[in-house]
């Protein structure tokens, strides 16, 4: 919602929607103050079912108080093998406390069994998600430091803060001399055999580098210069993922991450209640996440999770440097704050830099903040389309 939910007792972060296609925006905008910020061409995304295949919910007492994965692991096979369902080596398991289930290959015959069985809360077909294409600038070897617009509009570059940035998207450049990023926790769901967390794309990487690039006299200066960063990779190296993979990630975050790290959602899609409540268990425990609203131009309230009204969750919009509206930017009463996302200039991939687009960019600037608490405002953004100007947040 549009309001400002402070961290339930606690502080209140990265983002799901790959969003959407995060383009460069090659044209500089201009001093028009009067303006609505437009970006070479408006993001796209795309959102398809996989054919025969379900997430299973299951109700919170199927369990009693058995929360491990192998707890889910032996009760999802039982069930599966009481409607002579196919279990493989792909089979994925959720073991949040608040949140567990797993994904199945039903036919209608089964599905119409597993979705009536007591023990089940609900049944939802998976789906794939894919960003778009990304427009992307030449690669900039960054010798000399330069702080970006969107770092200094919020407030950040000035420390590290003691909190963990959790990145759910394509992986991150794990050997970065220009990030810290932990890869003792760093963890892949995408692939079935030694899965890497090592971004393959450069939308995460680029998150990354946002949040918390060093302050190191080269490249870029994050929000949160310094600052742990981990990679959770969920999306592959042209940016999809399935809906399940991306809440493997989120309940990774939510069973590992402590009381005030943030998690980075810049990413997103249709309507999933499973993802929702996914992200919905995690922040239960404390734990702040940053959403990003959206690239399509429309309410917020559609897509997930960004659509997710709950404590520790805020949903972002995204702004020029002039702090005029994104014109791809989704809004409504779904979102929470607005920062920078019109031509941002952060880490790329073989440790370059590059600049793109989008509320995926948005996001990983709020996120920085978040690190460090709850969030001031500093003003609102100028012609959100909905008239109920987001406000911008601010450190």
């Amino acid at each position: 919602m549009k309001h400002v939910n402070f961290y339930a007792g606690l502080f209140a972060l990265i983002t799901l929607f790959s969003c959407n296609s995060d383009n460069v925006v090659k044209n500089e905008p201009s001093a028009n103050e009067g303006q609505i910020s437009l970006p070479a061409q408006a993001p796209e995304y795309t959102s398809v079912p996989v054919e025969g295949q379900y997430i299973v919910v299951l109700n919170e007492n199927a369990l009693g108080n058995a929360a491990s994965r192998m707890d889910v692991q032996g009760f999802s096979k039982t069930m599966m093998q009481k409607y002579e369902v196919e279990i493989t080596e792909e089979q994925r398991y959720f073991s949040n406390r608040s949140f567990q289930g797993f994904t199945a290959r039903l036919d209608a015959h089964q599905l119409n069994k597993m979705s009536s069985d007591p023990m089940v809360k609900y049944v939802e077909q998976d789906q794939m998600i894919t960003l778009a294409p990304m427009q992307t600038s030449e690669y900039v070897a960054t010798a000399s430091q330069t702080i970006p617009y969107g770092t200094t509009r919020v407030g950040g570059g000035k420390s590290a803060s003691p909190y963990t940035a959790w990145v759910i998207d394509t992986g991150i450049q794990m050997n970065r001399p220009d990030l810290n990023v932990d890869a003792s926790r760093s963890k892949s769901f995408v692939g079935w055999f030694f899965p890497n967390p090592n971004d393959q794309n450069g939308h995460g990487t680029h998150v990354a580098g946002t949040i918390a690039a060093k302050d190191n006299d080269i490249g870029t200066v994050g929000v949160a210069p310094g600052t742990t960063v981990v990679a959770v990779r969920v999306l592959d190296r042209n940016g999809s993922g399935t809906i399940s993979q991306v809440i493997n990630g989120v309940n990774y975050v939510g069973n590992n991450a402590r009381i005030g790290d943030v998690a980075n959602m810049s990413l997103g899609g249709a309507n999933s209640t499973a993802l929702d409540d996914a992200v919905k268990a995690a922040a239960s425990k404390g734990i702040v996440f940053a959403v990003a609203a959206g690239n399509e131009a429309q309410n917020a309230n559609n897509v997930s999770p960004a659509r997710v009204n709950a404590a520790n969750v805020y949903a972002i919009s995204a702004m020029d440097q002039y702090d005029r509206w994104a014109y791809f930017s989704n809004f409504g009463s779904a979102v929470d704050f607005c920062a920078p996302g019109v031509s941002v200039t952060s880490t790329w991939l073989n440790s370059g830099y590059n600049t793109i687009s989008g509320t995926s960019m948005a996001t990983p600037h709020a996120a920085g903040v978040l690190l460090f608490g709850s969030p001031s405002t500093d003003g609102v953004v100028q012609n959100d389309p909905d008239g109920v100007p987001d406000p911008i947040i601010h450190i």
